[in-house]
């Protein structure tokens, strides 16, 4: 089974909101989900986001591949930075 790290596109019609899941990559892009690891409101001025960073960590360090817009989202977080780093380390080990 493919885990990917995605968005979820909720709210109304023009006013998107997106939750960044964990999901099966062959499960449709807004059915279900393994676990919930945060949210992005592109909305706002400036955009929100939140995001669990040890449920990121987790998931990317158990394989998930995350969606070239999560990764973005992920990079500006510095969560992309502390995967990396990890895996430095373990490889120094």
């Amino acid at each position: 089974m493919a885990v990917k790290l995605r968005l979820k596109r909720m709210g109304s019609k023009k006013k998107p909101f997106y939750r960044i899941v964990a999901a099966d990559s062959r499960s449709p892009r807004d059915g279900r989900f393994i676990e919930e690891v945060g949210y992005y409101n592109p909305v706002q001025s400036p955009a929100e986001v939140k995001i669990d960073e040890d449920k990121a960590l987790t998931w990317l360090n158990n394989g998930a591949i995350p969606t070239d817009t999560v990764r973005d989202i992920f990079s500006k977080q510095g969560i992309m930075k502390k995967f990396h780093e990890s895996k430095i380390k373990k490889e120094d080990k």
